[in-house]
């Protein structure tokens, strides 16, 4: 089996684990009345299944990520050509003042 599939699976398999106890421990504490919600309804087991799998999705996808992300080689080494420094040269600026009798106020 290639690495990277074996690699989605598993992370496919940790995602989906730990929806089941994000699950499990959004019911037994019962977080905004969600426990009580699923365990009083007879379409209880129905909830916690959807609960469990739409996290499973995204916890899946989140763990696959972090693992695609860690697997980056390092950026110890040279860190590319050579640099050149600039510095800012000060110019003159002509600017044409107004004639004193031109600006009137009101």
């Amino acid at each position: 089996m290639p690495k990277l599939i074996r690699l989605y699976i598993q992370s496919v398999a940790i995602g989906f684990g730990l929806a089941a106890a994000f699950a499990g421990v959004l019911v037994w504490q019962d977080v905004m009345g969600v426990g009580r919600l699923i365990l009083g309804s007879d379409m209880g087991l129905v909830a916690l299944v959807m609960l469990i799998v739409f996290n499973g999705i995204i916890f899946a996808g989140v763990q696959f990520a972090l693992r695609v992300m860690m697997m980056a080689e390092s950026d110890d080494g040279p860190k590319g050509g050579l640099r050149q420094h600039v510095a800012p040269i000060p110019v003159r600026v002509v600017v044409p003042a107004p004639a004193k009798g031109a600006a009137k106020r009101r």
